[in-house]
């Protein structure tokens, strides 16, 4: 058997990244190494990328990079696709300067792609792909990697922390943050390169693709790849989710938010990140979602700006500040980007089932809500009503027409947008598969752990018991639109998603 380790005996990926998921041998004298992008859709800072970089540099064989998008993925719509479309592009035109063959597939129909995989992998000496424990992903990497006849490996791009490297899942953000102050810096010394392919490859010869694969899944075509109006409509996806025209996506867009938010919003993250009035997040979980950036890109951008290094860093004990030794404004945006993202991560790697699961929230949550599951509720809506914005609160009705036309929630308001299904539902089981649903079907960061994690947490996941007992809720925190408007200040966005009707209703006493 050859022995991968003498052929990339200084290889920059850290062995806590990367793991083996076939246990063929690597094959020297094939055509190509192959990358399979499909969660880190980026060619910047991805670890992925990099091991399949330097594999075809010690080998002496050129880079084929797959990019693929199926069809009948769960959701699969206009907005979805048009996301991802979008970065395809982006990832067309940066792997066709540095001279890397980049085929662009995209499913005419659900299982079209079937096969596609293994053919390219006949033909390749190793295939890396990504390590992402998210959605359909860990199943589509374990049931190709039976069909994969070389060495198969999965690499961690997701977050400063390796997914793996824990242990043990975590149940409070205290815990984990605890975990990661005492743990994350030898790792994040380990950072991907910002272009992994700036040394060069070899390069590729004409006609490197088979003309028989070429036919049979043949590559996109720049309209499509430009999620044209004709070719979405061309595909059988959920044509009812319209494009978010105001948040495209791609590695270009993400890079382009990023600046803006450094730029404008950082300063007052800290202060006004609560209020959606004043636009001060990042708007860059979609990206992250989709593997448009990396944690790690936004990490050095962070660094230059606060002049950082690791000498700053002081024991905190799982605070929330004074580890990272920076200003108040990215302290707390490095809570929500580290913290709040990672733990979601840990879960998911170490306990996948239990990412959307009821029954993997806290007893005591599981108890108190039991305890209350037959109160009264204050309403009772259907999924159509909800979906639609028809409520008699005009709050969270403005929250979903947020949702529908943004693809996002305000993160704030998000957590009040939950917390009011709970009460509207017959029981805080079928809640939970409202706000899955509604996340899901129309959020460009939904089916993420992050989500999961915000959705989980409306019912008592990463939190601990309140006072006073309430109907409904029994201890789980409480939340109510009457005391948000209190708080903040919505004028604007009320005028920006309310209605009419809604409009009507707005100075009245809100559904308690």
């Amino acid at each position: 058997m050859t022995n991968p380790d003498t052929l990339l005996p200084d290889s920059r990926v850290p062995s806590d990244r990367v793991r083996l998921a076939n246990d063929r041998e690597l094959r020297p004298d094939g055509a190509f190494v192959l990358y399979w992008m499909t969660a880190s859709r980026r060619t910047h800072f991805n670890f992925g990328l990099e091991r399949a970089a330097e594999w075809a540099r010690a080998l002496g064989r050129p880079l084929v990079v797959l990019e693929a998008l199926r069809a009948g993925y769960l959701y699969a719509s206009d907005r979805l696709h048009a996301f991802v479309l979008r970065g395809m592009a982006d990832n067309a035109r940066r792997l066709a300067e540095a001279r890397v063959t980049h085929h662009a597939y995209v499913e005419p129909r659900p299982g079209a792609g079937k096969g596609l995989v293994a053919a390219l992998a006949g033909r390749a000496c190793v295939v890396v792909t990504d390590d992402d424990p998210t959605f359909f992903l860990p199943r589509m990497i374990a049931a190709a990697a039976k069909q994969v006849p070389v060495r198969f490996e999965q690499v961690d791009s997701n977050g400063l922390l390796p997914i793996h490297a824990p242990e043990r899942v975590f149940t409070t953000a205290f815990s984990f943050r605890g975990y990661l102050q005492k743990n994350l810096l030898p790792h994040l010394r380990r950072r991907p390169l910002a272009d992994p392919l700036a040394a060069g490859l070899p390069v590729p010869p004409k006609n490197l693709l088979a003309p028989d694969l070429l036919s049979r899944w043949p590559a996109a075509s720049p309209d499509l790849l430009a999620a044209s109006p004709a070719a979405l409509a061309a595909l059988p996806i959920d044509h009812t989710v319209p494009i978010v025209t105001r948040i495209p996506g791609g590695p270009e867009a993400a890079r382009a938010a990023l600046a803006r938010f450094l730029q404008s919003n950082l300063i007052r993250y800290e202060t006004e990140r609560n209020d959606p009035d004043a636009r001060a997040t990042s708007g860059l979980s979609p990206y992250l979602h989709f593997g448009h950036i990396s944690t790690h890109e936004i990490f050095a951008e962070l660094e230059r700006l606060e002049h950082w290094s690791e000498k700053k860093t002081k024991p905190a004990g799982g605070k929330r500040e004074g580890f990272w030794g920076m200003s108040a404004p990215v302290e707390s945006f490095l809570d929500e980007l580290v913290t709040w993202r990672e733990i979601g991560l840990n879960l998911c790697a170490l306990r996948p089932d239990d990412a959307q699961s009821f029954d993997s929230l806290p007893d005591w949550a599981l108890k108190t809500l039991a305890d209350h599951e037959s109160d009264p509720r204050p309403a009772l809506y259907t999924l159509a009503e909800l979906e639609g914005a028809r409520t008699a609160d005009p709050l969270w009705n403005a929250a979903q027409r947020e949702l529908l036309r943004d693809g996002r929630i305000h993160n704030y308001l998000r957590m009040l947008w939950g917390k009011r299904v709970l009460e509207w539902s017959r029981s805080p089981r079928e809640a939970l598969s409202v706000l899955i649903h509604l996340n899901d079907k129309y959020a460009l960061d939904g089916r993420d752990p992050n989500s999961y994690s915000g959705i989980l947490w409306t019912f008592g996941r990463y939190d601990r018991p309140w006072a006073p007992e309430r109907p409904v809720y029994g201890t789980v925190r409480y939340m109510s639109s009457a005391n948000t408007l209190k708080k903040i200040d919505l004028e604007r966005y009320l005028v920006e998603f309310g209605s009419p009707s809604d409009a009507a209703r707005r100075d009245k006493r809100y559904t308690k």
